[in-house]
């Protein structure tokens, strides 16, 4: 497409270059080449500007680079922009409706014409398969599930007995919507008797699950991830949790029971959230931490236990410093005791 195109699409401003130059691709600074666009968004790839085959770059506002050879896009924010070029040139498949032949479909489940259903997959009684729909081979949907317009379940991926998988969404291959939660009672002979899980799990609209990530339902009630969240690959979210709008978790993060995690939080890498605790809106909670009580909205929380993050660094640092600051504290009573010794003596 035009450069003048792709600025429009990309809500971008031609800064320097022909808007009637052509693009086809969108690469990295250090892979792309000619006819391609690519970014600048953080400071420590600069010197790449210098030896990229670029046609196009998108810049933030406010960034300079010292090529006038290439075309500049200005953006508010380059890396959105870029993310935009990418989806221009790499658009979704369109599905091609049919059901395979070696397919297993109910004969009491509602599938929509206009879905594609792949080899070896199972639709169970009464469930519902909205167009657009495409399931991969060796996915597998229980009895009264719903799975709703336009979403992707890749394969491998089960969606468990009355549970719901809203429109637009993506999952990713081997994932589990709706395992059973783990609960159990200890009998009168102290033997683990299990809690039936007779619950669900709702994904609400444009939610995106990584591959073998666990959403356990719950016992009664529903386990419910709103409109917008995206999990990462190898989560466990464990019964009666609640993640609520555009929250972003990454992997190996586990949330106990009856966790709330508000609109536009982070959880990092390797976190652990206890049961039953509430992380308020926008916090962050950064990699390898774990909480064991609520989180303030905004707050960024780091460490085991967490607690906040400028006070952890400032603890960490500290940390790092401990041998000399023994060494010196030794030094320090050395000094002391000889110094006592001479007040001692002189008396």
């Amino acid at each position: 497409m035009k450069l003048s195109e792709l600025a429009e699409k990309t809500h971008a401003v031609i800064e320097n270059g022909s808007p009637d130059a052509e693009i086809n691709a969108a690469a990295g600074l250090d892979l792309a080449g000619d006819g391609e666009v690519t970014f600048l968004a953080n400071p420590k790839y600069t010197p790449q500007v210098e030896n990229t085959k670029a046609a196009a770059i998108f810049l933030s506002e406010g960034v300079t680079i010292n090529r006038s050879d290439i075309a500049v896009l200005r953006a508010k924010d380059a890396y959105l922009a870029y993310t935009r070029a990418l989806r221009l040139f790499h658009p979704a498949d369109d599905i091609r409706p049919g059901v395979h032949a070696s397919a297993v479909i109910d004969p009491f489940a509602n599938v929509d014409e206009n879905v594609e259903i792949g080899a070896n997959s199972v639709v169970g009684r009464n469930c519902t398969i909205e167009s657009g729909v495409k399931l991969f081979p060796n996915v597998t949907v229980y009895d009264g599930a719903v799975v709703r317009e336009g979403s992707v379940l890749h394969s491998g991926v089960v969606v468990r007995e009355n549970c719901e998988v809203g429109r637009n969404c993506i999952v990713h291959n081997n994932s589990t919507i709706g395992s059973d939660g783990f609960g159990y009672a200890k009998d009168e002979e102290k033997r683990w008797l299990k809690i039936p899980q007779v619950g669900r799990v709702v994904l609400e609209d444009d939610v995106e699950i990584g591959a073998n990530t666990a959403i356990d339902k719950a016992s009664v009630g529903e386990t419910r991830i709103k409109r917008g969240a995206k999990i990462d690959n190898l989560v466990q979210i464990g019964h009666s949790c609640t993640v609520d709008e555009d929250a972003l978790i990454c992997s190996q993060t586990g949330l106990a029971g009856s966790s709330v995690i508000g609109k536009r939080v982070i959880l990092a890498g390797q976190v652990g959230i206890a049961g039953h605790l509430k992380v308020g809106d926008d916090a962050v909670i950064t990699a390898k931490s774990a909480t064991s009580h609520d989180i303030e909205p905004g707050k960024v929380i780091s460490g085991i236990p967490g607690f906040d993050n400028r006070e952890w660094l400032r603890s960490t640092a500290a940390y790092r410093r401990l041998g000399d600051i023994a060494r010196a504290v030794r030094e320090m009573e050395k000094k002391i005791a000889a110094a006592s010794a001479k007040t001692d003596d002189e008396k």
